[in-house]
């Protein structure tokens, strides 16, 4: 007879997502989850192979909550959708501090991030829509753009400001709109060359 587990897999990464937003992932420990399912380390070990398999799901979900907030900004209609990437991003690391440390501040110089533009195709598009930019144009455009609110949303994450959603919409139109007068005519080119 097939042994029974005191758990689902979905409540074990339930419990280590919750473990990981209140204390980072170094809080998740299988002594830890354990404790936080009210059981003994033992049985997640019947679910998973090991910690880091834990780890990886917790990624998962952390990356799904996030992928949640973006779906539910865009479709919202409060701002433009390109605007409200941005907005739900930099919502995401206020509300959610940890799993956004998760995701988006840790070394990742083993990864192959950035390479795959079709992730950010969707925002390329509105990018070359609204501003009639060519694919490359668009690229760097989102990339500078990308690397200002990731600079927000980071300051968020780590309580080094504590700003409102009105001042963060204010300043996120700014550098839009600067981005826009470089990329346009007369502007500069990413290199640095006037057009």
């Amino acid at each position: 007879m097939p042994r029974k587990f005191m758990f689902t897999r979905e409540q074990v990464i339930a419990a280590a997502v919750e473990l990981t937003r209140k204390g980072g992932l170094s809080a998740l420990t299988a002594r830890a989850l354990g404790t936080e399912l009210g059981s003994s380390s033992r049985p997640i070990f019947g679910l998973f192979k090991n910690m880091e398999e834990v780890q990886q799901e917790v990624m998962k979900a952390a990356n799904e909550l996030y992928q949640s907030y973006l779906r539910k900004d865009m479709a919202e209609g409060k701002y433009p959708p390109y605007k409200a990437s941005g907005m739900a991003y930099i919502r995401f690391a206020k509300e959610e501090k940890e799993l956004f440390k998760l995701l988006f501040m840790r070394d990742r110089s083993g990864e192959r991030v950035g390479e795959n533009k079709e992730e950010i195709r969707p925002l390329l598009e509105i990018i070359r829509q609204n501003l009639g930019l060519s694919e490359e144009d668009a690229y760097f455009f989102h990339l500078e753009m990308w690397i200002y609110v990731h600079g927000i949303a980071t300051m968020l994450a780590t309580s080094y400001l504590e700003l409102d959603e009105e001042f963060i919409s204010r300043v996120m139109t700014d550098g839009y709109e600067g981005m826009k007068a470089r990329y346009g005519r007369g502007g500069f080119s990413p290199d640095g060359e006037k057009r």
